[in-house]
C-alpha cells in the first residue's frame, strides 16, 4: 500500500467516526489555531465539500463546533449552533480531551445540551487531542 492509500484510508476512519457522507454540507464554528487539521481534511475528503464557516447563509447537515471552556456560555453556543441546520441534522460537539488545556467537563456539556433542548447520541475520539459528541435535536412532528 502506498503512504497515499494509507493516508486517505486513515483520512476517511476520522470522519467516518463523526457518520459523516459524501456530499454533506458541514459548517466548522470555533476555528482556531488549535483544532486538528488531519479531521477538517478528512471531514473534505469524505463529504467531497470544502467546511463552510460561520457566515455562511444557507442551511447546513452537520455542524462541527469546536469548544473550550474559555469560549463561553456552551447553551449560547450550542442554540446559535442549530439555527443552520436542516431537519435531522447533527451537531458535533468538539471539546479538548480530559488533562488538556479548554477540557470540559461532561457534565457541563449534558446540562447545556439538555437546556438547548438537544439529546447526546454518542462520543468518540475525534481526534488526538480533541473528543466528539454528538447532538441532535428532536425532530419535529407535521
Amino acid at each position: 500500500m502506498s503512504a497515499t492509500a494509507g493516508q486517505a484510508q486513515s483520512e476517511r476512519s476520522l470522519a467516518e467516526r463523526l457518520g459523516l457522507k459524501a456530499g454533506q454540507v458541514v459548517q466548522e464554528i470555533g476555528y482556531d489555531d488549535d483544532v486538528d487539521e488531519e479531521l477538517r481534511e478528512s471531514v473534505e475528503a469524505v463529504t467531497g465539500n470544502e467546511l463552510v464557516d460561520e457566515d455562511y447563509e444557507d442551511v447546513v447537515d452537520v455542524v462541527l463546533l469546536w469548544w473550550r471552556e474559555e469560549d463561553g456560555d456552551l447553551f449560547e453556543g450550542l442554540t446559535d449552533a442549530m439555527i443552520p441546520l436542516t431537519g435531522g441534522g447533527d451537531i458535533w460537539l468538539l471539546t479538548p480531551k480530559a488533562g488538556r488545556d479548554g477540557h470540559v467537563e461532561p457534565s457541563d456539556i449534558g446540562e447545556a445540551a439538555q437546556t438547548a433542548g438537544l439529546s447526546q447520541t454518542s462520543s468518540v475520539s475525534a481526534a488526538k487531542e480533541w473528543s466528539g459528541t454528538r447532538l441532535v435535536a428532536p425532530k419535529v412532528r407535521k
